[in-house]
């Protein structure tokens, strides 16, 4: 199965993700995007086929995303597509994309519905919540 994941070391729920698809026994492409930009093309499908509008595509938190004033709903989604490009941590993360469907993985344990390899043992994220049980199988709240 082939599996990209745009991805950022520097957050949980990215590495969260990660470790989920390789606990599914995958290796996937890893993409640093905030090195790596997608380009608009990419980006913007991504997002759509992601089904979601490029606003909700958009990272506020930790970003400069106040400071360009980039919630004015006069925007247009090319000049949000044009801030997120020049200033990639304003990409939300991460983005996985699988033959199953592309998913913004926030809730990280979303990558779970487009993987199509099962998870291979238990699985719990950094912060000590349990998501996958000894049996692999996915643990519901």
């Amino acid at each position: 199965m082939s599996v990209t994941i745009y991805h950022n070391p520097a957050c949980g729920t990215s590495r969260n993700t990660l470790a989920m698809i390789r606990n599914a026994g995958i290796e996937p492409e890893v993409i640093e995007y905030l090195h790596a930009r997608p380009t608009r093309a990419q980006l913007q499908k991504m997002i759509a086929d992601a089904g979601l509008t490029v606003r909700e595509a958009i990272r506020e938190k930790g970003t400069p995303y106040a400071e360009l004033r980039l919630g004015d709903p006069a925007l247009t989604d090319d000049q949000l597509l044009d801030a997120m490009l020049a200033h990639p941590i304003l990409i939300n993360r991460p983005f996985v994309i699988t033959e199953r469907g592309v998913r913004l993985c926030r809730p990280s344990e979303l990558v779970l519905d487009i993987l199509l390899s099962p998870q291979q043992g238990a699985f719990t994220k950094e912060d000590g919540e349990v998501v996958i049980d000894a049996q692999g199988r996915r643990v519901v709240r």
